[in-house]
């Protein structure tokens, strides 16, 4: 009965997910089935896309035997928080493989996974390969060149997956242009604050008052703000180029 309880979680995240003792919402229900190879979740604070996401790594790490998921954040504090959590659930979650090593930044499962969080900066993750999942987190805010040292992990992964979680911080880097890119492979998610049924319009209201508009648009409203210390706004250079004349020299 066990066996064909952890074969059906295997088939079914979100069955592992309520196992867990969460009871995701819609859109994190059909994320968790769909499990997109590439994947940029656009979503407000406190909207669940941390729990989604360590769902998603602690599934990849019991049910692919030898899997290595890696966790990238602008700092050590943020990937450390994602695995905590994942060892949260990792704790809750009944017959799942044991974990055999266990530190602050690195977990490794009987069945030969491990789940490694890092800072997004190109020195640290620089040579790591055979990655099965890459998370980063807070993606609107890592240094682009993380980016050309992300890729050559899943290189020689076939089925490795990359999910990019956020919320908005100006109108650059990798996120804001992947967002608006006309790139089919990425899976996009947004969810706003007021999508979110555990978010109150009370304590919105008063975030707004308190944060004031353009902070709030990009906290809760998910608006990609130029930053005040812009001279231009963002549109105003992008008009400025054109790539219908071809440039005296390369």
């Amino acid at each position: 009965m066990l066996i064909a309880h952890d074969f059906a979680r295997a088939v079914d995240p979100v069955l592992m997910a309520t196992d867990c003792g969460i009871t995701p919402d819609p859109w994190q229900a059909e994320l968790l089935r769909l499990n997109p190879k590439r994947a940029l979740l656009l979503c407000s604070r406190q909207s669940g896309k941390t729990t989604v996401t360590a769902l998603m790594a602690l599934h990849r790490a019991i049910y692919e035997t030898g899997a290595l998921v890696v966790i990238v954040s602008p700092s050590n504090r943020q990937s450390g928080e994602m695995l905590r959590q994942i060892k949260k659930l990792h704790g809750s979650l009944k017959g799942a493989p044991e974990l055999i090593g266990d530190a602050v930044l690195k977990v490794e499962l009987a069945n030969g996974s491990r789940i490694m969080a890092l800072p997004g900066t190109e020195k640290t993750i620089r040579g790591i390969a055979g990655v099965s999942l890459v998370i980063i987190d807070e993606a609107s805010r890592v240094e682009d060149d993380l980016m050309a040292a992300v890729r050559p992990m899943l290189a020689t992964r076939a089925d490795g997956s990359l999910i990019a979680l956020t919320t908005p911080a100006g109108k650059r880097g990798f996120f804001y242009e992947a967002w608006h890119s006309e790139d089919q492979n990425w899976h996009r998610v947004r969810v706003a604050a007021s999508d979110c049924p555990r978010i109150s319009k009370e304590f919105l209201a008063d975030e707004l008052r308190n944060l004031g508009p353009a902070r709030y648009s990009e906290e809760y409203e998910l608006a990609f703000v130029d930053d005040a210390a812009n001279a231009f706004p963002t549109a105003i250079i992008e008009r400025a180029f054109t790539s219908e004349v071809e440039p005296l020299w390369v």
